[in-house]
Order: structure tokens, then C-alpha cells, then sequence
């Protein structure tokens, strides 16, 4: 490129380039890890587990699929359609499951449901039965997991097929009734065929976060990816399998994302100005749909926060010392840290994108959000690996050089997993800074640039006090979302320097369900926060 060109470069699109190969740095190194000679534990890997890890990867995002479309579909259906007791609590509410990571809800059905538990206590009680007399469901099995999944996953679904229902004018239906097409046949043959772009999206993300989870499938002993992930980078010290497998994983995100994007292909649903109404349901019918609605809300978050309130109060083992405080403060401060550069990060290479334009600008932006789609485990090990090359070149160096011996710089720290999280989690923001940069017409810049101030003026004086709303809800999305992360927390954490969420599942795997209570129960209560603000959201749209 000319030296004049370069000259001209807006600085934000310097800063973008920079950030969208920080980004693209990790998956690049799983990428590679593909073409690396075979070591003797890949070898003994693909012997032995491989096979039984694609077959559970695959019955659980098959298990789960199933079951947020059921749910999902279902309930967006009802609140979209019909008129029914309790219609508006609902509505808000069916999207309350999203505050309960996986993990937490398995620790919370594992304490209930165990023999000890006391649902199988109260069913001996009653029935006089003993051990041997009676069987009993396994929740810590794939079956269990993929109905636990189910429940906390899909609102993704249910949000992004209530906003298709919703988008369905008066015309369509009167069409699907002209056609000679009942109730069921209206929806199966016209509501859910013109839904579909929105359910598969929301299919799609389930199934990622099905793919990204470690806490839930480590916990029930399933052999998965993400399990094995871990099983050869700490149990057989071979950095190289443990990125070979990333790769395999980062193959299954990809054919999802391939699944997803074939199956929309070009269909757009464009909303008119005559909204379907909603038809009453009175008597049973009405009620009967309450209780569709309230069943995966009262099973999804009602019974396992419950449950959590039981463990971490009423028995008495409520975890609130010195250790529990420090705890919630290395929570806090690497959930704020990484809020606030993903939000900085995310408004600059928002506003270039804006300033820019083009094909180039656009595909960096792209770049950059990419690594939401990928596991919090396959991204450690993408950032691990380099990182830790790095840290020893550096080290060095500074020996060599200045006598100095510094240590762990970046993987002693927690700089590497903030950089980590920032990969796995600058997408969340990104998106939801350009929609709020797409909501100021283009006209205010130029009224800015008549008054004589350039780009930079422009953001702090114009866009930024009308995103602050947009910029608050990024940041507080990206703290939840760090706040309930596992994967890269386990794996890239210093030394002595432990997470809520880390806490609750060490302490679940030690079987102390009712200690990992108290560190579960925070994780819940920060991630309603998101929650309340999407639940407003939604209140609003239905008063529209």
C-alpha cells in the first residue's frame, strides 16, 4: 500500500484491522494444529474415545435440537397467538431460564433427584420401599443432560420465534384459512414455515452453547469434546491432542453455522401494518395453555433456584467467609475488566465501521465477532497456546537482556484470560453496538460535520451520549456472560486465583452440592440482570 494511503488511514480502522487479527490469532492455531505430525496420545486418542466422543457430541446436539424446538416453538406460539390467563407474565417470563447456567441447574436437580435427595426420600417414605424395590430415572446421564440443556436453552428459541409469530400480519392467516387450513394447519403450514429463519437461528445458538458447555457433561461424565479437551491438556500434559481435538470441535461449529445459514437460505418475513390479532382461549383451553407456558419456566429456573436457596440456606451451609469474598471479588474484577474493554473495543470498530464502509470494513467487523461462535475451551487452548510461547520468549529476553526475572508476564496474570474472554465475548458487544449505531440516522453526522467537528468530536459529543443505554446494556450482557464462564476460566485461571463459577463446580465434583450452592445461587442472581432488562424489552413490544 502507498505510503500517501497509509497516511490517510482512520485510525479506528487501524484499530479494528488490529483487533480482528487478535481475534482471528486463536482459531488460527487450532486450525493449524491439524497439519502437526500425530503424537503417540492423538494416536491412542482416535484408538479409544474419539468415536465415543462425536457419538455423544452428536446425541446431545440431536437430543437438545429436539427439545428448545419443542419448548421454544411451543410457548412463542401461544404468547404470540392467543390470549390466555396469565398471557403477560408469561411472556416475560418464559425467557427467565436464560439466568440459570447448565451446570448450576445440574448440581441443583442432582441434589434433588439423588437417592439421598428428597424426592426419592419422600417416595420411600411413602410408599415403604426400599433400595432394590423400586427404579429410578438417572439425571447424571445423557438423557439427563439433554433435558436439563432443553430447559435452559430454549429461550433462544422462544425469543426468536415469538418475534417471527409476531411479525405475521392479518393477511397471512386470512390467506392460510382461505386455503381451507385449521388451527394446527395454519400453524404448521403457514406460521412456522415463515418462522423458520428466526427458529433456526435460535436452534443454531443452542446448539453452540450445547457444544461450548463443559461444567455440565464433566459433571455427569460424559464423554464429550470439551471433556477431552481437558482430559489431554491436564490428565495426559499433550498440548498438541488437546488442540487437534479443538479442531475437531471447531468442525462441529462450523457445520452448525453451515446447517444454519443453508437452511435460512434467502427466506426474509417482512412484517405489515395489520398485526394478526390474538384469539381469546376461555375455560380449559385458556388454562391448559397457562400451564404449557409455566411448565418449563416453574422446571427451568423456579425449581432449581429454589433448590439452590434450600442447599445454601435452610441446611445451614451457606459459604459467606473470607474465601467466599474472594470469590465474588476476583468474579467482579475480571468481569468488569473485560466488560469495559469489550465495550471500548466494540464502540471503535462499530464507529469505523460506520465511518469506513466497505467490503473490507465489513469483513473485519465480521472477523471480529466471530469468536462468540466458538467453545470457551476451544478458545483457551487457541490462546493458550501462543500466549504461553510468548510469556517464555519474553521471560527469557528480559533475563538475557536486563538481568530481570519476571515471571509469568501474561499466563501469570490475568491478562491471557482476558484476552480470552474478550475473543469469546467482543461479539456479544459488537452486535449490540451497531444496532445502536444503526438507530442514529446518517444525517446527524453530517449536521456534526457542518458545525465544524471532525470524527472523534463527533463520537463524544453526538453518538456517545445517545449509546450510553446501548453501551450500559453491552457491558452489563458481557459481565453476565463472563461471570457464568467455565471453560476458559478453568483453563486459564493463575495460580490460586479461583472464580465463582470455577468454586462451584470444584466443590460439585467433590460431591459438596450444598457448599456449591452459595457460589451457584450468585451466578443466578447476577445473570437475571440481563434478564430483567430483555423481559422490559418484551413488555414493551407487546404494549406496541
Amino acid at each position: 500500500m502507498p505510503l500517501a494511503r497509509l497516511a490517510h488511514l482512520n485510525p479506528l480502522s487501524v484499530i479494528a484491522g488490529v483487533v480482528a487479527l487478535l481475534i482471528a490469532v486463536p482459531i488460527v492455531v487450532v486450525g493449524a494444529s491439524v497439519l502437526t505430525p500425530s503424537t503417540q496420545t492423538w494416536r491412542h486418542l482416535a484408538d479409544t474415545v474419539l468415536a465415543e466422543y462425536v457419538v455423544n457430541t452428536l446425541w446431545l446436539l440431536a437430543g437438545v435440537s429436539v427439545g428448545v424446538l419443542l419448548l421454544g416453538v411451543t410457548t412463542a406460539w401461544l404468547v404470540a397467538t392467543y390470549r390466555f390467563p396469565g398471557r403477560a407474565l408469561m411472556e416475560w417470563a418464559l425467557v427467565l431460564p436464560l439466568a440459570m447456567p447448565a451446570y448450576v441447574i445440574a448440581y441443583a436437580y442432582t441434589d434433588a433427584l439423588q437417592f439421598a435427595g428428597p424426592v426419592q426420600t419422600w417416595l420411600r417414605e411413602v410408599t415403604g420401599w426400599r433400595a432394590r424395590d423400586y427404579w429410578f430415572p438417572d439425571i447424571r446421564s445423557l438423557g439427563g443432560a439433554i433435558v436439563l440443556f432443553a430447559l435452559v436453552l430454549y429461550p433462544y428459541v422462544y425469543l426468536t420465534a415469538r418475534a417471527a409469530f409476531l411479525q405475521q400480519t392479518l393477511n397471512t392467516l386470512e390467506a392460510a384459512r382461505l386455503l381451507g387450513y385449521g388451527t394446527v394447519g395454519s400453524v404448521l403450514r403457514v406460521m412456522v414455515p415463515l418462522a423458520r429463519p428466526g427458529i433456526v437461528a435460535g436452534t443454531a445458538l443452542a446448539m453452540m452453547e450445547t457444544l461450548a458447555d463443559f461444567g455440565t457433561v464433566a459433571y455427569f461424565a460424559i464423554p464429550t469434546f470439551s471433556t477431552g479437551i481437558y482430559r489431554a491438556w491436564f490428565s495426559l500434559g499433550d498440548k498438541s491432542a488437546a488442540a487437534q481435538l479443538s479442531a475437531c470441535m471447531l468442525a462441529f461449529v462450523i457445520g452448525i453455522l453451515v446447517l444454519e445459514r443453508v437452511s435460512r437460505g434467502r427466506a426474509r418475513v417482512h412484517g405489515g401494518l395489520r398485526r394478526a390479532p390474538a384469539y381469546q382461549l376461555r375455560g380449559w383451553q385458556g388454562w391448559a395453555a397457562l400451564a404449557a407456558c409455566a411448565l418449563p419456566v416453574v422446571l427451568g429456573f423456579a425449581v432449581p433456584a429454589a433448590m439452590l436457596c434450600r442447599m445454601a440456606f435452610v441446611d445451614g451451609d451457606a459459604q459467606f467467609g473470607p474465601r467466599f469474598v474472594a470469590l465474588v471479588r476476583n468474579s467482579f474484577v475480571l468481569a468488569s475488566v473485560t466488560a469495559l474493554a469489550a465495550v471500548l473495543i466494540a464502540l471503535a470498530v462499530g464507529y469505523a465501521g460506520r465511518l469506513t464502509g466497505g467490503l473490507v470494513m465489513r469483513a473485519l467487523t465480521r472477523l471480529c465477532g466471530m469468536g462468540y461462535a466458538l467453545p470457551g475451551s476451544v478458545i483457551a487452548v487457541g490462546v493458550l497456546v501462543p500466549v504461553a510461547r510468548l510469556d517464555n520468549a519474553l521471560s527469557a529476553w528480559l533475563q538475557q537482556h536486563a538481568g530481570i526475572s519476571a515471571g509469568l508476564l501474561l499466563t501469570g496474570t490475568i491478562a491471557a484470560l482476558v484476552y480470552a474472554y474478550l475473543v469469546r465475548f467482543l461479539g456479544v458487544a459488537l452486535q449490540t453496538v451497531n444496532a445502536g449505531l444503526a438507530k442514529i440516522t446518517p444525517s446527524m453526522d453530517a449536521a456534526s460535520r457542518n458545525l465544524g467537528h471532525g470524527p472523534a468530536s463527533t463520537l463524544r459529543r453526538v453518538h456517545f451520549p445517545m449509546l450510553r443505554g446501548t453501551l450500559l446494556t453491552a457491558a452489563l450482557i458481557v459481565f453476565v456472560d463472563v461471570m457464568k464462564e467455565l471453560p476458559a476460566t478453568f483453563v486459564m485461571r493463575p495460580f490460586n486465583f479461583d472464580t465463582l463459577a470455577v468454586q462451584a463446580y470444584n466443590l460439585a465434583s467433590d460431591e459438596r452440592l450444598a457448599e456449591a450452592a452459595t457460589a451457584s445461587l450468585v451466578i443466578v442472581l447476577v445473570g437475571l440482570l440481563p434478564v430483567v432488562v430483555l423481559s422490559r424489552e418484551i413488555r414493551r413490544s407487546g404494549r406496541e
